[in-house]
């Protein structure tokens, strides 16, 4: 089975862009599920009319990340859909879940969305824990962890913790593509950032005047996503059905 993860999606032309390409690269690579992380698509946040843009896309399940409720009035939606995932690992009273169970083909697919700790503004209890909690007793085939991070030593960690125990883990929240796609040594395939869904000329999606000015240490205007043209970023996680082994890891870029 070929499992597609979408890199965070930013803004309208990251949108635009799923639609244009989701399809047919699904046609292509033979795609039967597809996962995409959604916390940027309204630049910071998700509103409930993006998520059913993506979904109607060909998105299965989307994920978040720190920015979950930047638009507030997702948390109702939140817990109305399944198909959406916040990090598990945030305060327990927090609207929605961290993981749900999804069928493809017949098979049983765990996703698990869970948040990093190290260099982020707020305290998420342990992932490391939280992602235990959550594979303890777990009888699906198939289980996929996002993990919204920012250090790449804390994605790897999560990568050679999880070994074995599931089938892939897949990192976001840096927009940029990282080129160490590999299937581990205990056949789980990993890579640090799947990159980003959104504009190609940007610092992470934002116009790259304003981030220039912003670490020159002026006072530019709120954040803006950049125009222009867009690219598609992601990779496919080629997973054996009968064990739940990772076969192979092809990171997939659409310009």
């Amino acid at each position: 089975m070929n499992i597609l993860a979408i890199g965070d999606i930013v803004g309208k032309s990251g949108l635009e862009m799923l639609n244009k390409h989701l399809r047919a690269l699904k046609k292509l690579k033979d795609i039967s599920f597809v996962i995409a992380n959604g916390e940027n698509a309204n630049g910071l946040g998700l509103t409930k009319g993006q998520a059913e843009a993506i979904f109607s896309a060909g998105v299965d399940v989307i994920t978040l990340g720190n920015h979950t409720f930047h638009v507030r009035e997702i948390g109702r939606y939140l817990d109305e859909n399944e198909f959406i995932l916040r990090p598990a690992n945030l305060a327990p009273q927090a609207p929605g879940r961290g993981a749900g169970v999804f069928w493809a083909g017949g098979v049983k697919i765990k996703v698990i969305n869970l948040i990093g700790r190290c260099m982020m503004d707020f305290g998420p209890d342990n992932p490391f824990l939280e992602a235990d909690r959550l594979i303890k007793d777990n009888d699906a085939k198939i289980t996929v962890v996002d993990f919204h991070a920012q250090a790449t030593s804390e994605k790897n960690a999560m990568g050679y913790y999880l070994d074995g125990r599931v089938s892939a883990v897949f990192g976001t929240h840096t927009h940029v593509q990282t080129a160490d796609e590999r299937v581990n040594p205990k056949k789980t395939g990993y890579i640090s950032d799947l990159g980003m869904t959104g504009p190609s000329v940007s610092v992470l999606g934002i116009r790259p005047e304003q981030s220039i000015a912003f670490f020159r240490g002026d006072l530019p205007p709120r954040f803006e996503t950049a125009p222009g043209d867009a690219m598609l970023c992601g990779a496919i996680f080629e997973i054996d059905e009968t064990n739940g082994l990772c076969l192979s890891v092809e990171r997939v870029s659409i310009k």
